[in-house]
């Protein structure tokens, strides 16, 4: 009897369901999948690259212009000298003046002193030359000795009155002196500018004529630099400021 019970004890046993074996993972449910997303991933990628290239075109799509190189003073053209060629992105909204464009560029007059170092633009030129406000353009008719050698457009001048330069000597018959310009040189106009000066032949010795000289100054120096000029009592010195 007491075999029979241990063996139905454990045959009972047995019968037990068994439990889940150690390591054994829960099922877990599918993801979801989520196609918008994934297309906008997509479609942020395709803008960036798209981005990245039209940067790139840009800046290889450059043009050859002009670039000024050296001082134009008002109503002065453009040379060989003082110009030089740069290449820059192009863009619409310049109206910049193209290396193919120089020699007709050479027709035109800046309208205001252009400085060294700028890109020209079209706006720049014209067929004349505007005076700035409150200056005035002078014509001077100067001598050899009358101004310095090698005077340029843009340099800065003084002005001085030289008494009786036009009209030196003696007039015996009338006893009087020839000199009516009064003893010793006065300041006209301590800060011109060299608006215009013919340019210099090599070669020429000694000029047959007087030189043509413009000057702009101030207004109110304007009427005083005239009369001196008109009787040949002007000379010119390099002042600071070339």
């Amino acid at each position: 009897m007491k075999i029979q019970e241990r063996t139905g004890a454990g045959a009972g046993r047995s019968a037990a369901p068994a439990g889940p074996a150690v390591g054994d993972r829960l099922p877990t449910p599918p993801r979801e999948r989520k196609p918008a997303l994934a297309a906008l991933a997509v479609l942020l990628i395709l803008v960036g690259a798209l981005g990245a290239t039209m940067l790139v075109l840009q800046v290889g799509d450059r043009i050859e212009v002009v670039k000024i190189t050296e001082e134009i003073p008002a109503g002065q053209p453009v040379t060989d000298a003082n110009t030089a060629s740069v290449m820059v992105a192009e863009d619409p909204g310049i109206h910049y003046v193209e290396w193919t464009q120089l020699d007709a560029l050479k027709k035109l007059k800046a309208k205001s002193t252009i400085p060294a170092g700028v890109v020209a633009v079209g706006e720049m030129f014209g067929e004349e030359a505007k005076v700035p406000e409150g200056k005035a353009l002078v014509g001077l008719s100067l001598k050899d000795g009358q101004y310095p050698a090698g005077l340029e457009n843009g340099d800065a001048v003084a002005a001085y009155r030289v008494g009786g330069t036009a009209r030196s000597g003696s007039d015996t018959d009338s006893g009087s002196s020839g000199s009516t310009g009064g003893s010793g040189d006065t300041l006209l106009v301590d800060d011109a500018r060299v608006n215009s000066v013919p340019e210099e032949q090599s070669g020429d010795i000694v000029s047959s004529t007087n030189k043509a000289v413009t000057l702009l100054v101030d207004k109110a120096d304007a009427a005083v630099l005239t009369q001196a000029a008109s009787n040949g009592e002007v000379a010119l010195v390099l002042v600071p400021g070339n």
